[in-house]
């Protein structure tokens, strides 16, 4: 009785959410080698003929002037991605976004990415962000392109389904005895088999399989769609742990002045002091307010490895370094969470991992359809037989 009640609930959960897990799944798929694959698809934006080590960037000040001027009226930049590798380009980001628009273009009022020859100051490509194939990717996989008003609340709650289809499924899973040939189906497809009873076992060893990594996907999705989800477990974790060991400086480190604005000098010093860093992040504020903060991260493509460094505007110093070693236990899950999210997180072996099991996930809502359907089909024919046995007796 139990069981069957776990059965209907996995089938119809399963039926209602598994074109919205079908439509996550693979462009999470896609989405996990993004960053490899930007750097191979659009070359002529991401990289620059190789400068002599020794020859420093523009001011940023000079370089974000460039910008804003290689851009329509009232669009502004709000961030600017750079990499201090000698072929690189330094990307400024402008957007805005209408969160109460419905459709993915009136979601975004503007998307622009600048790329910009830090070294000569050339603007070398805008890009209409908007349109781009992997920014549609993902805004794809964050609200089905229905924006984030509509779209985010069925991907939400198609998430969190998908993690009880996921437990309602390992019980289904579960095998009645651990011998024998269904002990070996519970692990193993054999294909010589009919192809019903080797789609239904190819449902159950695959999402047996899958089960971990899936839910890993499932959960970090989870803090990604409810905030408040994730200041729960971030604030469970650091209960078993002391206070992170990152604090403010106890004398602020003044900085050199070699540069009028004071970006200029923050960013001349995080780059003299980090020289081991792959990329650094700057969201951009106004003159007016005192803190300037910089991220530093010492792998490009891994979001969870990095330091914050705090300056203010008025001392003209560092006065605060925040990393991402030091954190406590839930800070730290927490600032892993796109890193484990995207299979980042150990570099190119769990991409590979991230990719294989995105696809794993992808096949289940395809396999379990073809069950509901073939036993659909197959009732069908027993009320039809039952029919025609009463007609003619």
């Amino acid at each position: 009785m139990i069981k069957s009640s776990i059965l209907w609930l996995h089938k119809w959960l399963g039926i209602i959410t598994g074109i919205i897990v079908f439509i996550l799944s693979i462009t999470g798929c896609i989405y996990t080698f993004q960053d490899e694959l930007k750097l191979w698809a659009y070359p002529e934006k991401y990289f620059i003929a190789p400068v002599d080590s020794s020859l420093p960037p523009l001011p940023l000040s000079t370089l974000l002037h460039n910008a804003q001027h290689s851009l329509d009226k009232g669009q502004k930049i709000s961030r600017v991605d750079l990499y201090p590798a000698k072929d690189r380009t330094w990307v400024f980001r402008a957007m805005k976004t209408d969160e109460t628009a419905f459709g993915h273009w009136n979601y975004f009022r503007y998307y622009k990415r600048v790329f910009i020859n830090p070294y000569t100051g050339k603007v070398q490509h805008i890009e209409n962000t908007k349109t781009e194939f992997f920014q549609l990717v993902l805004q794809l996989h964050l609200n089905l392109l229905l924006g984030k008003k509509y779209g985010h609340a069925l991907v939400s709650w198609s998430t969190a389904l998908f993690i009880v289809i996921l437990l309602s499924g390992i019980v289904l899973w579960w095998p009645k005895k651990w011998k024998g040939k269904n002990l070996r189906r519970s692990f193993w497809v054999d294909t010589k088999v009919k192809w019903k009873r080797l789609n239904h076992d190819l449902h159950n060893v695959i999402g047996f399989y899958s089960l971990f990594i899936a839910l890993a996907f499932a959960i970090t999705g989870l803090a990604f769609a409810f905030p408040g989800f994730k200041k729960t477990y971030i604030a469970t974790f650091n209960l078993f742990q002391q206070e992170a060991t990152s604090k403010t400086l106890a004398v602020p480190t003044p900085i050199p002045l070699a540069y009028e604005k004071f970006q200029d000098n923050a960013l001349h010093y995080s780059l003299k002091n980090y020289p081991q860093a792959e990329m650094l992040s700057i969201r951009l504020k106004k003159e007016t307010e005192q803190e300037v903060d910089i991220q530093i991260r010492r792998y490009e493509k891994r979001s969870g490895v990095f330091n914050w460094l705090y300056f203010d505007r008025k001392e003209a110093s560092l006065k605060q370094i925040k990393s991402g070693d030091n954190l406590r236990f839930g800070d730290k899950l927490g600032s892993l969470n796109y890193d484990i999210h995207t299979g980042s997180i150990g570099g190119l072996g769990t991409k590979i991992i991230a990719f294989i099991a995105s696809l794993f996930c992808a096949s289940l809502p395809i396999t379990g359809y073809i069950i509901w359907l073939n036993k659909s089909k197959k009732t069908k024919k027993k009320k039809g037989y039952q029919h025609n046995v009463n007609k003619y007796c």
